[in-house]
């Protein structure tokens, strides 16, 4: 029995030690952990301490080239108030400072987050005209430095700026908007550095999921000159150009078709009888104050400008038929407050008249019955004709209410009575300037609108 357990007992040392070996062997394959002593290995490495970051590399020598390229995340905004826009980017630059050249034996760069940045030297390139811009610092500062072997250096930053943009509103809202965000160095001239896009057109990239409400963005390009200060110096100076075209269907929906339909219901007064007064004017005036109100509110959300924008020439053009509308039916009723006055004086007339017999004796006479009830061509067939002494003639009881006039006239007289009466009908006639009014707006219009839009589109 105790040669058994003694046999026991040698098979479970002998497992205990194979397994032992197993473990040490592979906790020896196991690279070290490096991120305890990384501390100590970057010092060594990069040699901070050991350089003046404070001056540019090669300081004293050629221009350092530090090449840029940019990926547009996102056109977060454009303002016509403000005439600016919005634009998030990733902004990224590349550049050789051997200073931070390092001997490697797999060749692999080194990474390291923004708090490095500040310990070493960096380009100081700033947004031209920008009004406001930050560096996203959520979880953390979105800030990459990437030191390779050699001393070449990646240094990118997630940006967000709001630079200003030079807007042409001539042709609003049918216009297109060519905006540029102007990148340069403020400290270093060309002689200390030389900025330039590392691969031409294609060191700018965009997002294609990038879409606004009111603009296609129809074009973006690069280009690159020199920028000259008077108390400076000359400045190499990066541009991104975009073009933007506006959309104009919530423009017309908005301004355009609400124009439109008022200039057409003020239209309606010229089928409205020229006796409805109410109706008419009420009409007018209501047409009249919602072409205020859409120029209004199409002028409270555009900046102040000094000339006169497309819409402003559409709007105004619908807001002058609107308001010559309300003139035609104020000529309408003036002219037939005159024809109803006339007429009034006419029968007047008449009325004395009836109550004493006369006869107007001159040659080729002729004779004319008129009573109480009498056309507007009765009346004006008695104008041209002169009066003469009346003669008093008795008459029969039952033939009072008639009166006899002895009227005569010369051919000579009669031609020009028929000429002014054609001439004074369209005057006369009210009715006559709405039945014109009905055509010669509605044509009007229609044709100030295949101007506009063949000039503008």
């Amino acid at each position: 029995r105790s040669i058994t357990n003694y046999k026991h007992f040698m098979i479970m040392c002998l497992i205990y030690f194979f397994c032992d070996f197993e473990t040490h062997s592979s906790l020896a394959k196991k690279p070290p952990d490096v991120t305890k002593s990384r501390r100590l290995k970057t010092e060594q490495l990069l040699k901070v301490d050991d350089h003046d970051f404070t001056m540019r590399p090669a300081f004293g020598g050629p221009a350092i080239p530090v090449g840029v390229d940019v990926q547009v995340e996102s056109l977060d905004s454009i303002s016509e108030v403000d005439m600016d826009f919005t634009m998030t980017l990733y902004l990224r630059h590349y550049w050789k400072d051997e200073r931070l050249s390092f001997t490697s034996t797999t060749n692999k760069s080194m990474t390291f987050d923004g708090r490095l940045v500040k310990k070493i030297w960096v380009p100081d390139v700033f947004f031209v005209h920008s009004k406001r811009s930050f560096i996203h610092d959520t979880t953390t500062e979105n800030i990459m430095l990437r030191v390779f072997p050699d001393g070449h250096v990646l240094y990118s930053l997630r940006v967000t700026v709001t630079a200003a943009c030079n807007m042409d509103f001539s042709r609003f809202p049918l216009d297109s908007q060519t905006c540029t965000l102007e990148l340069e160095s403020y400290a270093y001239t060309d002689e200390d550095l030389m900025l330039y896009w590392k691969s031409g057109d294609e060191s700018l990239s965009i997002d294609e999921k990038i879409s606004l409400s009111q603009f296609l963005i129809q074009k973006f390009h690069t280009t690159s000159r020199l920028a000259f200060y008077s108390s400076t110096g000359w400045y190499n100076r990066l541009y991104i150009n975009f073009t933007l075209r506006r959309h104009i269907f919530f423009f017309l929906l908005q301004t355009y078709f609400p124009a439109t339909l008022m200039v057409m219901l003020s239209w309606v007064s010229f089928w409205i009888d020229r006796r409805a007064v109410p109706a008419r004017v009420s009409l007018g005036i209501t047409t009249v104050l919602t072409m205020s109100t859409i120029i209004t509110g199409v002028n409270a959300s555009m900046p102040r400008v000094s000339y006169i924008k497309a819409v402003d020439i559409y709007l105004w053009v619908s807001f002058v038929f609107v308001f010559l509308s309300v003139l035609e039916y104020a000529a309408v009723n003036y002219l037939t407050t005159v024809q109803e006055r006339r007429e009034r004086k006419l029968r007047d007339r008449a009325v004395r008249e009836q109550s004493l017999p006369c006869t107007c004796g001159m040659s080729h006479t002729r004779t004319m019955m008129l009573d109480g009830t009498y056309s507007e061509a009765d009346t004006n067939s008695l104008a041209g004709y002169t009066e003469a002494p009346m003669v008093l003639e008795d008459m029969m009881p039952e033939k009072q209410e008639h009166m006899v006039v002895h009227l005569s006239m010369s051919s000579e007289s009669t031609t020009t009575k028929k000429k002014g009466i054609r001439a004074l009908r369209i005057m006369q006639n009210t009715h006559a300037i709405d039945k014109y009014s009905r055509m010669i707006f509605p044509g009007a219009y229609i044709i100030f609108n295949l101007i506009y839009w063949s000039v503008y589109c």
